[in-house]
């Protein structure tokens, strides 16, 4: 393989294309994200369709042919290690698979762990239970309001989340109560992310842009820290600097939007780096996945593929071009969880005739490819 001066790896996070074997396991079987949004008028991709996205396996339906000269590589890939969070999978990405899932609380999290963490913030707990991020905070907004006690809540997912009103708890006053969760959060409560959720306005309340997630360092080398070992650009794009604690990045650009990170990614297209640009887009999952929302997913995959007919242009040959998820979350489905899904691999080089990389057996292919790559 030719050798690259850069790698643009991007994350459509919870964009998955249909149940894993063992999608039943996690309550997901018959969850098909792509197919769910393919049902939408406002779904139009035609550059993944031209790479090869409907080329995959069990991703052509109706209008949606496979192409006849795919320009990309494409494939399928499974997930070997047992959840089907951000964490999990994006360390999967980046080489790293985990024996043991990360904890999850269909019951909330222990009285003594929260009984702690009040003590720790000196503010009492409202919820502590699994729920929706739009839900909760319409449910326990008012008391929250009243109280001052700050929102807990987690989800099928191995998270827990504090939401609190940017009127009655201070941004950073959030972020410090966020970091002592994390400092207790561990060992076999070491949950994959606690996340700040600050919200705002009065009913009809609604989440603000501040989100802010604090993973656990990855137990093992990753794809980014080899990278970095070897002196090149390891440049986070959204999330990924998060979901990492840092570990392995020498850039960092957090975004607020799906629209931000593609102007940050087609920005770095015009610049001279050596190494891997890591962008994650959240809206997907965020905005649309959990709200079960089938048309704003559509659409934003529309978006999507019309900012990605602005960065192809720009790519040369001496970069690489992937484009895959980290789990799915179908918004057909009643769940509005996370769901265990195969995603897509799409894997354009200039220089390279495009190929069926068939059904992966593990997310890791992507970090033996950009390590092989550059």
């Amino acid at each position: 393989m030719n050798k690259k001066k850069r790698v643009f790896l991007i994350v459509l996070d919870s964009f998955g294309i249909g149940e894993l074997p063992d999608a039943a396991d996690f309550g997901d079987e018959g969850s098909h994200t792509l197919r769910a949004v393919q049902s939408s008028e406002k779904f139009d991709c035609p550059n993944m369709a031209t790479l090869g996205l409907f080329n995959i396996e069990d991703c052509s339906r109706g209008k949606y042919l496979p192409a006849s000269a795919p320009l990309a590589s494409f494939g399928r890939m499974a997930e070997v290690s047992r959840g089907k969070d951000t964490t999990t999978g994006h360390w999967e990405i980046a080489g790293l698979t985990l024996a043991r899932p990360f904890p999850t609380y269909p019951d909330g999290f222990p009285d003594d762990l929260i009984a702690e963490f009040s003590r720790l913030c000196g503010r009492g707990v409202l919820c502590n239970k699994p729920y929706s991020g739009t839900d909760v905070i319409r449910d326990f907004g008012d008391e929250h309001l009243a109280t001052g006690k700050l929102i807990v809540y987690t989800s099928a997912d191995s998270v827990f989340q504090i939401a609190a009103h940017e009127d009655i708890v201070p941004l950073s006053e959030l972020y410090r109560y966020c970091e002592i969760a994390r400092k207790l959060l561990v060992g076999e409560h070491g949950v994959g992310r606690v996340i700040a959720r600050p919200f705002g306005d009065k009913y009809p309340f609604k989440r603000l842009s501040g989100r802010h997630d604090y993973s656990l360092l990855p137990p093992a080398p990753t794809m980014l820290d080899k990278l970095k070992e070897r002196g090149l650009d390891v440049i986070s794009v959204g999330k990924i600097n998060d979901i990492f604690a840092s570990q392995g990045v020498t850039e960092s650009h957090p975004t607020s939007s799906n629209s931000e990170g593609m102007d940050l990614t087609v920005s770095f297209a015009d610049k001279d780096f050596h190494g891997l640009c890591f962008v994650n887009l959240v809206d997907f999952d965020m905005l649309y996945g959990h709200r079960n929302d089938v048309d704003g997913y559509a659409s934003a995959l529309t978006e999507f593929d019309r900012r990605l007919g602005e960065l192809l242009p720009k790519l040369t040959d001496d970069d690489l071009l992937i484009i895959t998820a980290d789990h799915g979350c179908d918004p057909s489905t009643t769940s509005t969880d996370h769901s265990r899904e195969y995603v897509p691999l799409l894997v354009y080089d200039k220089q390279k005739k495009s190929e069926s990389l068939g059904t992966l057996p593990s997310f890791t292919y992507v970090s033996q490819l950009v390590l092989k790559s550059l």
